[in-house]
Order: C-alpha cells, then sequence, then structure tokens
C-alpha cells in the first residue's frame, strides 16, 4: 500500500464512480446520490459505458475517457469485472479506489482468486483501494459521503473503522441522533489492501482526530497493527469492540496452558500491551470515547459515590465491585468535613446519601469533599429526580466545581424530561452524564485500565538480576535429535533439560530401563523421590497410573518401577515406552503455572497463574506476549488472584517474586528463540520463601515448521530486542566502545548522559536547549518499537561502571520507506571518530532493514555533522536556519 495515495483517498477532488447506475435501489445508484448530494465541493463523475448520462450528470464509458486526473475511483461492478478496472483505473493515473462490490473471498475457490486478481492488478499499477465488500467512507468535514449509506455523519474528533457495513449503517443512524461527531467513518470490509494498520497510522497523524474505535471481527496482519497501535496509543485513545469471543482453538489443545488459553485472552493480552483499550458494547466504545475526550483519567480504581437515594448507591457499589473496582475510604478528616455540611441522617461513609431533599449546595459539598479526599481517584455523582431536587442547579456546581479540580467526575442523572436539561448542562462542561449508575461505572473502570495499559508503556523496567548466558545450540540440537526421532512431543526429561539449557532450575533425576536400576539412581539422587512414566504417546502421566510419589528406599524404588511399567502397558497397550524417571522429590507451598501456547494470529502466547492438578477448576491466570521484561513479568503475575498470596498474606511469609519476574523473563526468551515450540507446559512450578523449581514440563512441537527455515523472530507479533546490531569499536583515546540496541531498562544510563550535554550540544541535537529532562522524554527514547525505529547506543565502563556516551537513531516511516536520522554524543567524549563511526554503522543498520532513503536535518554551524553527511555523499539542501541531508541508499547498494 502507497502512502501517497491514501491521503489522495481521503482528499480528492476529482470522484469517479465506476458502474454508477440510475437504477433505484442499486448500490450504484446509491453512491452517485450520496456523492452529489451530501455538498461536496469537488468535481464528479459517473462512469457507464450505456448510458450518456446518470442521474442528470454527462456519464464516460470508462475511466480513461474522464477529462480529468481522477483521485478517487470508487467501484460497483460485478466481482468478475473488478480486476480489469483496478487495471483501467491504474493505467489511467487513478490510483485510490474504494471497491464496494462484493463476491471474493466470501465466495470460495473462485472469488479467493478474483481477489488475488485484483492484489496482483493493484500492485502492478501502483492502485490503493479500501475493500473490496464494504460500504466505502464518509468524510464529514469536506462533506464528502464515498458510501451507499443514505445519511452523512456529523463533523466531530472520532475516526470510526468498522469491518461490518451493516453495523456501520446502524450506527451511523445513532450517531445522528445523538449527535456523535466523526473525522472519517470507514466501512474497511475485507482488508485486502487497506488494513486495520495503514488506518491507524493515517488517522493517528490527523490533526482533526481525537480518538479512534475500531469494531473488529478478525485480523490479518496483527504484528503491523500493533506496531501501529503502539506508535499513537500515548497521545490518542484507540477503543476497540473485538467480537466472537470464541475459545475453540482451546479445545484442541494437549496441554493444561492450552486448555486455559482461548484466542480471546490473547487479543486482551495484546491490546493491553500496546495501550488500546477493548470493550464489550457499541454504547461502551463511543461512552468510552466520550468520557476519555471529557475527563482526566485515574491514576487507580478507588470510587467515591455521592448520591441522593439509598438503592442507586448500592447498584453502582454491586456494579464497581463485580468490575475489581473499589469502595474509597473515607479519611477521619473527610467524614468530619461532611458531618459539618451534611443532615445528621447522611450515611457516614461512602456511598454518601445526600438524601432526597439535597439541594445544589449540598451537592457541592459532598462532591468537593470527595474530590479533595486522597483516599479517591473519582467521583460518581448520581442524582434521582425528586420532588425538592433542582437537576439544573446540581449540574451548574458540578460543572463550576470540574474546573476547579484534576480527579475524575462522571455523573449518572437517572430519568427522562426531568434530568434532561441537567444532562446537557453537564455534558457542555465536560462531565459525562449517563442514565444508569452501572454504566457510569463501567465508564470509571474502563477509563482506569486504559490509564493501566498506558502506564505500561511508560513503565521503566528493572535491570534483570544477573546476566543471562542460555544454551541456545544445545537447546537446538535436543530439538533436532527428537525431530530425527520422529517425535513432535518431548519426553520429560528432554523437556526439564529444554529448559536447564535456559537456567531455569529442575530436580536432579535420571532415566532408568530396570528396577533395579531405579533402586541405584534413587540412592544417588537421595531420598524421597518421584518415579514417572516417560513415554511420547503419555501427555498426562497421572492419568494411566504412571506416577508413583514418595519413595523412600531403594527397594520402593524398583518396586514402583515394575508397578508403572505394568500398570502403563496395560491401559496403554500401544505407547512407546522410554523408561522411568526417577527424580528428586520436592515439595513447596505454592504451586504455579508457567506455559506457552502458539496462537495463530499473535504467536507464543504466555500463561502465568495458579498450577497443580486444579488448574482447570479454578482457572487463575493471566495471558502476556513475549518478549518479556522485568516490569511485563511483574504485570503477568499482579494480573492473577494468587499472587496475593506470593506476597505474603496473614502472618505467611512471601515468596521472592522477583526470582518468578527473572523466570518469566527466561522462560519468554525460550518460546522466542525456539519457533518449533507449539506448546509449553510448566505445572506445577513450586515456590516457597526458601526457593522455586520446575517437577514437570510438556513439550509440544509445531508440525508446520518442522524442518523449515525460519526467519528469527517471525513467528512473534512483537519485535524483541535485535540482538544482531550489537557489535563493538575501538575510539580514538584506545578505549573499545560496545554499539548496542537501546534498552527500556536504559532510562537511567540515558538521563545521566544528558548530563554530559554542553548547551551548544543540546542545540545541535534538539535546535534548542532542554529546559528539563521528563521521565515521558526518557521513555519515549528507550522504549521503542524495534520494527519501526533503531537506537543504537554507545556503551564503554568507566571505574567499574557502564556509561552511555552517545546514541544514533533512525526513526522510519510506517512503511519503511525513509527513515529520519538523529545522532549526538555526550561533550568527553566527542572528537573521538565515533559520530563517525555510529553513522557509518547505521547506514549499514539502514540497507539490512531496507530503508531507501535516509533524512536528517542539522544546523547550518553544525560543521561537524555538516562534514560527516558530505564525506558519505548525502545531498544538501539549505531550509531556511538548517539543511536537509538526505541519501538514497537505492544510489548505494
Amino acid at each position: 500500500m502507497n502512502q501517497r495515495h491514501l491521503k489522495t483517498l481521503f482528499n480528492p477532488k476529482t470522484v469517479a464512480v465506476i458502474g454508477a447506475s440510475n437504477q433505484e435501489g442499486s448500490v450504484g445508484y446509491s453512491l452517485l446520490k450520496n456523492l452529489l448530494g451530501s455538498g461536496f465541493a469537488g468535481t464528479i463523475y459517473p462512469v457507464n459505458n450505456k448510458h450518456d448520462t446518470v442521474q442528470g450528470v454527462r456519464a464516460y464509458p470508462t475511466i480513461a475517457d474522464v477529462p480529468d486526473k481522477v483521485d478517487l475511483g470508487i467501484v460497483a461492478v460485478p466481482a468478475s469485472a473488478v480486476p480489469g478496472v483496478v487495471e483501467e483505473c491504474g493505467k489511467a493515473g487513478n490510483h485510490a479506489l474504494v471497491i464496494v462490490s462484493a463476491g471474493f473471498a466470501e465466495a470460495g475457490v473462485k472469488g479467493e482468486q478474483l481477489a488475488k486478481d485484483i492484489l496482483d492488478k493493484a500492485r502492478e499499477y501502483d492502485v490503493t483501494f479500501l475493500g473490496p465488500n464494504c460500504l466505502g467512507f464518509i468524510r464529514p468535514k469536506a462533506r464528502l459521503n464515498a458510501s451507499f449509506s443514505r445519511k452523512m455523519a456529523n463533523t466531530g474528533g472520532i475516526a470510526f473503522i468498522s469491518q461490518s457495513g451493516a453495523l456501520c449503517s446502524a450506527v451511523l443512524d445513532w450517531s445522528v441522533k445523538e449527535n456523535v461527531g466523526f473525522s472519517y467513518f470507514v466501512s474497511i470490509g475485507e482488508t485486502l489492501d487497506i488494513g486495520y494498520h495503514d488506518l491507524i497510522d493515517y488517522f493517528g497523524s490527523d490533526p482533526e482526530t481525537t480518538s479512534i474505535l475500531i469494531y473488529m471481527e478478525s485480523l490479518t496482519e496483527a504484528r503491523r497493527f500493533l506496531s501501529a497501535a503502539r506508535g499513537f496509543a500515548r497521545t490518542k485513545p484507540i477503543i476497540v469492540l473485538k467480537v466472537g469471543k470464541s475459545s475453540e482453538g482451546a479445545k484442541a489443545a494437549l496441554s493444561h496452558t492450552g486448555s486455559l488459553t482461548g484466542n480471546n485472552q490473547v487479543y486482551d493480552a495484546a491490546f493491553k500491551r500496546v495501550g488500546i483499550l477493548r470493550v464489550g458494547t457499541i454504547s461502551e466504545l463511543f461512552d468510552c470515547a466520550k468520557t476519555l475526550s471529557m475527563q482526566a483519567r485515574p491514576k487507580g480504581n478507588r470510587l467515591a459515590i455521592v448520591t441522593n437515594a439509598g438503592g442507586p448507591g448500592v447498584i453502582a457499589t454491586d456494579a464497581l465491585v463485580d468490575m475489581k473496582g473499589e469502595l474509597a475510604s473515607l479519611s477521619p478528616e473527610t467524614v468530619s468535613y461532611l458531618d459539618e455540611h451534611l443532615p445528621p441522617h447522611w450515611s457516614h461513609g461512602n456511598p454518601v446519601d445526600v438524601l432526597g431533599d439535597a439541594d445544589a449546595i449540598r451537592y457541592r459539598k459532598a462532591v468537593e469533599a470527595c474530590l479533595n479526599e486522597p483516599g479517591t481517584d473519582g467521583t460518581l455523582v448520581i442524582l434521582t429526580p425528586q420532588a425538592v431536587t433542582d437537576a439544573v442547579a446540581v449540574s451548574k456546581e458540578l460543572v463550576q466545581l470540574n474546573t476547579q479540580k484534576h480527579k475524575t467526575i462522571l455523573a449518572a442523572w437517572m430519568g427522562e424530561d426531568d434530568v434532561a436539561e441537567g444532562r446537557r448542562i453537564l455534558e457542555e462542561g465536560s462531565i459525562p452524564a449517563y442514565e444508569k449508575p452501572e454504566d457510569a461505572v463501567r465508564a470509571f473502570m474502563h477509563m482506569y485500565e486504559y490509564e493501566r495499559n498506558l502506564e505500561l508503556l511508560y513503565e521503566t523496567p528493572g535491570t534483570v538480576p544477573h546476566a543471562f548466558t542460555p544454551a541456545t545450540q544445545d537447546n537446538r540440537i535436543l530439538i533436532t535429535d527428537a525431530v530425527n526421532n520422529g517425535r513432535h512431543v518431548l519426553t520429560e526429561p528432554q523437556a526439564k533439560k529444554l529448559l536447564a539449557n535456559y537456567e531455569i532450575p529442575v530436580p536432579k533425576g535420571e532415566l532408568v530401563n530396570s528396577a533395579e536400576a531405579a533402586g541405584n539412581a534413587a540412592k544417588r539422587i537421595g531420598f524421597p523421590v518421584v518415579a514417572k512414566i516417560v513415554s511420547p504417546d503419555i501427555i498426562h502421566k497421572f492419568d494411566v497410573g504412571g506416577v508413583v510419589v514418595g519413595i523412600t528406599t531403594a527397594g520402593d524404588a524398583a518396586g514402583a518401577y515394575t508397578a508403572i511399567i505394568n500398570t502403563v502397558r496395560s491401559k496403554v497397550p500401544h505407547a512407546t515406552i522410554d523408561g522411568v524417571y526417577v527424580e528428586q522429590m520436592i515439595s513447596k507451598q505454592y504451586e504455579l503455572l508457567i506455559g506457552c501456547k502458539k496462537d495463530p494470529i499473535f504467536g507464543p502466547a504466555i500463561v502465568f497463574g495458579m498450577g497443580g492438578i486444579a488448574v482447570e477448576v479454578f482457572k487463575d491466570t493471566n495471558v502476556g506476549l513475549p518478549p518479556l521484561n522485568m516490569a511485563l513479568a511483574q504485570r503477568l503475575i499482579e494480573g492473577t488472584t494468587i499472587y496475593r498470596l506470593l506476597k505474603g498474606y496473614r502472618g505467611v511469609a512471601g515468596v521472592n517474586v522477583e526470582a518468578i519476574q527473572y523466570l518469566l523473563y527466561k522462560f519468554a526468551y525460550l518460546v522466542m528463540d525456539f519457533p518449533e515450540i507449539r506448546e509449553l507446559d510448566i505445572n506445577p512450578f513450586v515456590i516457597d520463601h526458601q526457593g522455586e523449581i520446575v517437577l514437570d514440563a510438556k513439550v509440544i512441537l509445531d508440525d508446520t515448521v518442522i524442518n523449515k527455515s525460519v526467519k528469527p523472530y517471525s513467528h512473534m507479533v512483537i519485535s524483541p530486542y535485535p540482538r544482531e546490531y550489537e557489535s563493538t569499536v575501538q575510539i580514538a583515546s584506545g578505549k573499545t566502545v560496545l554499539l548496542r540496541p537501546i534498552r527500556p531498562e536504559d532510562e537511567p544510563l540515558e538521563r545521566e548522559m544528558f548530563t554530559t550535554f554542553s548547551r551548544e550540544t543540546q542545540r545541535y541535537r534538539f535546535f534548542a536547549p532542554v529546559k528539563e529532562i521528563t521521565h515521558e522524554m526518557l521513555i519515549r527514547y528507550t522504549q521503542i518499537d524495534y520494527d519501526r525505529e533503531i537506537a543504537i547506543i554507545a556503551e564503554l565502563s568507566e571505574d567499574g561502571r557502564k556509561k552511555m556516551v552517545g546514541v544514533a537513531r533512525l526513526v522510519a516511516d510506517p512503511y519503511n520507506e525513509n527513515a529520519e536520522y538523529a545522532v549526538v554524543l555526550g561533550d568527553p567524549w566527542q572528537k573521538q571518530g565515533l559520530g563517525s563511526m555510529m553513522t557509518d554503522y547505521m547506514i549499514d543498520i539502514a540497507k539490512r532493514r531496507g530503508i531507501k532513503k535516509i533524512i536528517a536535518f542539522t544546523l547550518l554551524d553544525n560543521e561537524v555533522m555538516v562534514k560527516i553527511f558530505t564525506k558519505r555523499n548525502f545531498t544538501l539542501k539549505n531550509e531556511e536556519d538548517m539543511y536537509r541531508a538526505e541519501l538514497n541508499l537505492q544510489d548505494t547498494a
């Protein structure tokens, strides 16, 4: 897809309707009628090879006959004719299309071939298109209705993207009635060319768009979607209604992890990871957009409730608890203040019942107290119309209060005509007003969830406890040996060796093939021991009598061997038996599950939670996507109920949670490095305050990638740390400098490096002095999307400490065609050739990444950078007070 053509598609001056019709009720008729009747200021051309005029407008037989260059073509012809039309448009210079025609992927093999033909023609003639099988789009500000929906959307700040054309029509009808406005209203259809990621990139950069709302049925290019969303979630809310919460994929799973991890949970994890807010209904979709545009986001989930009726307060409380919110506790000072200003019979707690005769001033005093309370994150104000209630007066007081406070205020004005004017006043004053208290509570919790998601993007992870050096090659050999022996399920000894090679602790154990050997192995290991059947055909050993625990003598170990072999052969007569695994028996307080399942859309998904034999009963698990750092691992752990026990509960000592974080970090690298792993199940992983260890492990390999060449990390949707860009150079002083990609953990190093910049260095790099180095600024520099950006730091050791002495950065456009380059060095390390070395290294990386052009900007008096660019054949163009430097990498290939 060509980004330039996307701009043309949404900003056309000339539009052609190919398949325009005089037949009322046809799509071609509706499309042309809507364009003509919407007030669009551009020129409209009907294309119809059977009529000279269509709806009173001169028509042309083909797009080639149109006298002007057409910016946007809207195609409404039979599916079989679409590939030819795409070719005609491309030849005529029309490079942006909306294809509303149906009959492609949904029409079986023939339709799939037509879809391929369309794409082939589009690529050949540089055509970008929306659809097929879509409603079209509406751009209200331009009065452009390029759809067959009759209504024109209101102008506003919401960009709405829907995979369902029928839903678009319903939402559009509702939005006109509710006065909801849009910057863009897009039916995306089958996403053969323009996808969600393209539109997020476009709307994210669009100044008219304040939030992006998506109705999603399916997702194909998950990696590009998540990359685009992450790029803009910090600045514009991206809210998604993903339907089809099916767990069908879990039904075919062979491990506990697989059965617990449905595709729906993985969608949740993916959305949270990049800052997307997921909602469950259409109303929530728009309520959240409204609320986030009006109010400050709550920093926590503690809600105060002010009401003039007890029942609605209870309803709101129940809803809050059900949604895992917290009813805020009021401090003695706040209660004392309320005692002074409320009648004696007020509720003396939260919810704050101001009683049925409350006037506007009483409401204001109560709400003000709740907003001033340190233990609250937001306040919900409920009003029911009663004999002495003045909804308008209360609304005005709250609006005035809203301008003075910085905590979330939501309102539930219950009723219709009696409170309608009050609701209008509230919303004009940027206080979201709902009809039902539970809807307001849900909006509050969605705001909190969104804030939590964004916190994850802004969180600086702690450093890993110590160096991690996995035996990757040993695991490669282990997996290859298993495959060569025709096995796609690793035995338990193999699975544990796979884990041990990544420094994940496992017990001592030996594989034996006789009763005598079992007894001798038990003596070497030390009692007590456990004996387990080893067979590639048996996943759940307990179910077939394949486990004996609590063995305390060599004789018992020998007896256990015989019993296990006999029992398994009787229950699973055709199973291949490799022997019995005699292993150190360990018991600890908590049993956990750590696992991974390869999702068909998002790749490996990591599961953490309560383990043991009842894991599928309690289902206390949380899902995350690799790669993980210490902060992400902590969030994965915190999302479970068992976390409360792990950190210590009611006098029981807690465990070393950091050890679990670090194990998850290593586990993530294991599934990242080996796309051959389809499912990996550690259950149980036991832990107490003295330590942790794996007791059982299962590994199932992925038949679809065995013995195939797989690009590193292509099975993942979030690009990991690119270790291939690590290198060393020697600078003029003789010191060795490590060049490596930046990590989120590098924030403290970068902050320290900023202190070494003189005012001149700051001016050369940022074109002005930097007044303050904020956490937000450093997060932006250190937490990057490696798919779109690469920052290489120069690191050296001085006095036993690592220091960041410079950083070079390439920020590519969404299509990886052009990238902007910048480099800066701390003053003590300048004039040692490092800037030139880093520039050369970044040019090399740009070539490896397929970037076509590097662009940079430098001040006219920055002689060092001018010299570096000139020596490397950049072209320099004087643009007012700076040079624009460009290097065409296609010329240097």
